[in-house]
């Protein structure tokens, strides 16, 4: 049976896009609010907990115990661990850095993907425009990396963003080893729950072992917890997958990219963060370069 066509995008799935960017956008900002009380790490260690046992719960109840037969456990195993890795750093920078440096340096991601498949699947190969959109993207990390003013150049604060960046090249690998392997052809449901099972697992334990596992679980931060658990971790990414079975996927990841935008703005808006105009300049810099490589690759035959 062929593959049903995909649809251009119509006003339901750019309202949905929108409300997934808004969402995704403030999933930092939630993280940062009540990091106080819960550390960053086991907040997304808690949140992916929750998600693993709902998701196995639809798995189960769908496939049985047969649905770890098809030769995607070792697959899901690895990308469970890079996306473990990738929310990991997430976390990590968010102790250093602000939730609006974050929101774009995670998002430098398709960047890294695109330069993972040109290595690893030949009709992947990126055409010289698409070279010139990556070396676009570098030079804005490197521009928002080095020519910030002094007083938002702290060594701390470098850290978190370099963490923010390794951030978005585990994204990237992630895509990458799903796209090379048998996940590929896999239901979302079943990629997803690799990737929750792993990271629920991982995450809390980092925290504990590294004195982060003390929680105080009070009324804002049980608030964020609800909001990340059900808003981000369950409804946002069902609704993504269920886009990506309807509607062309290019077109989709270039709405994506209002999230960094409603990132910055929410973390100015809400945490009073700092922007330096060197970070601006990079950050659009770096949007630039990446709608380059996505635009490109949606009028490639």
């Amino acid at each position: 049976m062929l593959p049903a066509a995909r649809l251009p995008l119509d006003i339901r799935a750019t309202g949905l896009m929108l409300m997934l960017c808004l969402c995704w956008g403030f999933q930092q900002i939630a993280i940062k609010l009540v990091a106080a009380d819960i550390s960053p790490t086991l907040q997304i260690g808690l949140r992916s907990v929750f998600a693993a046992v709902v998701l196995a719960c639809i798995v189960l109840r769908k496939e049985g115990w047969a649905v770890f037969a098809d030769g995607t456990l070792v697959p899901g195993l690895v990308a469970g661990a890079l996306f473990a890795a990738e929310f990991l750093l997430v976390a990590q920078g968010l102790l250093y850095t602000t939730a609006s440096h974050m929101s774009v340096f995670l998002y430098t991601a398709p960047i890294f993907t695109a330069l993972g498949l040109h290595f690893t699947l030949r009709e992947e190969r990126l055409r010289p425009a698409q070279w010139l959109g990556v070396a676009i993207a570098f030079a804005g990390i490197a521009l928002a990396f080095l020519g910030r003013s002094q007083e938002v150049s702290a060594p701390a604060m470098l850290l978190g963003d370099l963490l923010g960046v390794l951030a978005g090249a585990a994204w990237g690998t992630t895509t990458v080893a799903i796209r090379k392997s048998r996940l590929s052809e896999a239901p979302p449901t079943k990629t997803l729950l690799y990737q929750m099972v792993v990271a629920g697992v991982a995450l809390p334990l980092f925290a504990w072992a590294t004195g982060q596992g003390n929680p105080v679980f009070s009324p804002p931060a049980l608030a964020s917890l609800a909001f990340q658990a059900f808003g981000v971790a369950l409804f946002s990414l069902l609704v993504w997958f269920w886009l990506l079975r309807r509607y062309l996927a290019t077109r989709l990841s270039i709405l994506s990219f209002m999230t960094p935008l409603f990132g910055v703005a929410f973390g100015v808006l809400i945490l009073d963060e700092p922007l330096d105009a060197a970070f601006v300049a990079g950050a659009l810099m770096v949007m630039v370069g990446i709608l380059i490589v996505i635009g490109i690759r949606m009028k490639a035959p």
